[in-house]
């Protein structure tokens, strides 16, 4: 076994073409021979280098439009031909060994990424060669060095100018070969099932699934500090996300951050008008929409101030410096999300250098409607995202009194807030902000009792605000409990056995109720 194999032949086969010219003048200055096929070779071409077409090694034309070209034993031969075991065959074949492959394949993900793409377009861009090569040179990385990623070009060239390009760099390069056609298949077998990672609500959940996710860092620790941790990006990333957001000042994320900066984003993204959320242990403990981002923050935070400390605050529009100077000036938090910020915003941020500022990009639309993933021991449980689907005409009045016109922009404010509370949930709500929310209780009857003890700490005036529940009343205690504190108004999904008990009880208390028929259990 060689240790350091300096390389006399290279194949460089690209779609990604950044960096190539770079690399191939390194090599060639090197004394490395260049082996090319079509786009890469002309590309190599017009930059003053010799390059060989792969047809020229093979004896043989490219042919069926290029769907032919590296599939022949003169490259494959070249590329696992093991050192003090196969070069007597390689010589009686006259092959001759390629000792560097450089691929990166065919555009398969942007090309389904197109809007309107047709599957003859997807089927073509399905590469085939490009993934054997890769597989050959990676099986064979005891003699052969492999480059998936330019990001690696320049260490490569480094390592085989001095010396270093040795089995440990080329084993991880071997990793890294197989992780990316691993990838790749699995992009293409999620294609074919009609299981693609757009947004489509309705395609069949496919019979293999192969999760993609590259390792973008490992953080600090996860949950509690004797658990390790890292941070995975799946491909391609959805809009707006916290996985994928810019970072613009203060201490790396750490686990519980990026899991409440989520939570926090994903709420925040329901509510179309100026919109603040606080989010505490993965649940929101103030949220509020107003017609500026400073009044929607005050409101917000006065839902639960004790809570909002040490918390993650979310926006849905650009943060103005007035909103930035406040926060930061009333509380300690420790994650700030908005789409942009305001340079003077910055600046004010910049004096407390430990706060976490994240921009996400522009918010597109409400809701998740990517797949959910929940692991469990032995397994995975994968689902549809969630989404607030309901419109105007959509919410069932059961009770004898209807909502005010207020009282029914409350209840809809509830139902959003709702959905992102963990399980049971209820929210309480007035003028377009939360009053007091119970969360995470095993009976809901519990919650709604929280709720209403967390205005009482607050010093909020319960009655007059409405009730959102996320899943239905078994039994009338719920609605009990809520008029008892003030509430005159409730929205939840209905479809209890008890139902009729529960529509009774509101009716007694002169309490209007809207049935949604849709559950939002969040776990």
């Amino acid at each position: 076994m060689t240790e350091h194999n300096p390389p006399t032949r290279a194949l460089l086969s690209v779609s990604d073409k950044t960096g190539l010219v770079e690399l191939a003048r390194g090599l060639a200055a090197l004394g490395v021979a260049l082996i090319s096929t079509g786009g890469t070779a002309n590309a190599l071409r017009a930059a003053g280098l010799s390059v060989s077409d792969v047809s020229s090694v093979t004896g043989f034309p490219e042919i069926m439009g290029g769907r032919v070209k590296t599939l022949h034993p003169k490259i494959h031969g070249a590329l696992l031909g093991r050192l003090g075991v196969d070069e007597s065959t390689m010589a009686e074949h006259d092959i001759a060994r390629i000792d560097l492959l450089v691929v990166n394949l065919y555009p398969f993900a942007a090309t389904i990424a197109k809007p309107g793409v047709s599957d003859q377009e997807a089927i073509e861009n399905i590469d085939i060669g490009g993934p054997a090569m890769l597989r050959a040179a990676a099986k064979n990385h005891e003699r052969v060095m492999v480059l998936t990623d330019a990001d690696d070009y320049a260490s490569a060239l480094e390592a085989i100018k001095t010396g270093q390009n040795n089995l440990a760099m080329r084993r991880a390069l071997a990793a890294k070969a197989y992780a990316h056609t691993a990838e790749y298949d699995a992009l293409v077998a999620a294609y074919l099932s009609g299981a693609t990672a757009e947004p489509v609500q309705n395609s069949d959940f496919p019979a293999t699934l192969t999760l993609k996710m590259q390792r973008a860092e490992v953080l600090r620790y996860g949950e509690n500090p004797h658990q390790r941790a890292a941070l995975y990006l799946e491909s391609p990333l959805p809009p707006a996300c916290i996985a994928g957001a810019s970072f613009r000042q203060g201490k790396s994320l750490s686990f519980n951050n990026l899991s409440d900066a989520d939570a926090a984003l994903e709420c925040v993204k329901l509510f179309d008008e100026p919109a603040c959320v606080i989010v505490k242990h993965a649940n929101p403990c103030g949220v509020a929409v107003s017609s500026t981002l400073l009044d929607a923050y005050e409101r917000a935070y006065q839902t639960d101030p004790i809570s909002a400390f040490g918390g993650i605050i979310a926006f849905n529009r650009s943060l103005d410096a007035d909103t930035a100077r406040t926060l930061i000036a009333r509380q300690f938090v420790e994650v700030v999300i908005a789409p942009d910020y305001s340079e003077l915003a910055l600046a004010a941020l910049a004096s407390k250098p430990n706060v976490r500022v994240i921009a996400t990009g522009a918010l597109s639309g409400s809701g998740c409607a990517w797949r959910d993933v929940k692991r469990i021991q032995g397994g995975y449980l994968i689902q549809d995202g969630d989404r607030d689907t309901l419109k105007t005409g959509d919410y069932k009045l059961v009770s004898l009194r209807a909502p005010t016109a207020a009282e029914f922009a409350d209840l809809v404010f509830a139902w959003k807030v709702a959905m992102q509370v963990k399980s049971n949930a209820i929210v309480y709500a007035k003028d377009a902000r939360t009053v007091g929310i119970g969360a995470g209780q095993m009976s809901r009857v519990i919650s709604a009792k929280i709720a209403a003890m967390k205005a009482a700490e607050a010093n909020i005036a319960v009655p007059g605000a409405v009730m959102a529940s996320d899943a239905f009343f078994p039994f009338r205690d719920g609605i009990d409990a809520a008029a008892a504190v003030g509430i005159k108004a409730v929205i939840q999904p209905g479809g209890s056995m008890r139902d009729k008990e529960v529509i009774d009880a509101a009716n007694e208390h002169g309490i209007a109720m809207l049935f949604t028929g849709v559950r939002h259990f969040k776990h």
